[in-house]
């Protein structure tokens, strides 16, 4: 009978009040970023010594061990203060959690790039609860010049975050009034 309630009631079944199974699913995504960022990460402090760079494509990719106390990509990096970015990162991760509770269940790619988000923020405070620093191994570089190192979370963050920003450009559709309703009010 609750069922039938929340399915007949627009407001709840847009999405917009409860997450329900369908958007719970998309949490399955948060929970693979999770579980592929821990397990690199494991898998790189347990065979590669820190500071080591091992090539991968020679002149394109390199792993490297590195430890990164401040945000995505080193930056704000700092021998103190990490837990200024703890706190951040856990109201951001808030946020996060608050608009995908929000976010319409048929808006796919939204969650997507949300559980996409979610799934990186919890990888690297998973980091930085247990030793106060990110492990990042992804070293991109065109000869000399090299990108900051990164980890498979700072890429589920970035390509969220990507996917986010296409998808506020999509149209959005919005419901036609009601036959005779007033325009003024």
């Amino acid at each position: 009978m609750e069922s039938d309630d929340i399915r007949s009631n627009p407001g709840l079944s847009d999405g917009t009040m409860a997450v329900g199974l369908g958007k719970l699913r998309y949490l399955f995504i948060s929970l693979a970023v999770i579980v592929l960022d821990q397990w690199t990460k494991w898998l790189v402090e347990a065979h590669l010594p820190h500071h080591v760079t091992e090539p991968v494509i020679p002149g394109f990719l390199n792993l490297t061990h590195v430890r990164n106390t401040g945000v995505a990509f080193g930056l704000f990096a700092t021998d103190g203060g990490s837990w200024v970015l703890t706190l951040l990162g856990l109201v951001a991760l808030t946020a996060v959690g608050i608009y995908f509770w929000f976010a319409p269940r048929h808006d796919r790619v939204l969650l997507i790039a949300l559980s996409l988000v979610v799934g990186g923020a919890v990888g690297n405070l998973i980091d930085r609860f247990s030793s106060g620093a990110v492990t990042d191994f992804v070293d991109i570089y065109v000869g000399t010049h090299h990108w900051p190192s990164f980890n498979v979370a700072d890429s589920a963050i970035s390509i969220g975050i990507v996917l986010m920003a296409i998808d506020s450009f999509r149209p959005r559709h919005h419901p036609e009034p009601a036959p005779g309703a007033d325009a003024a009010g």
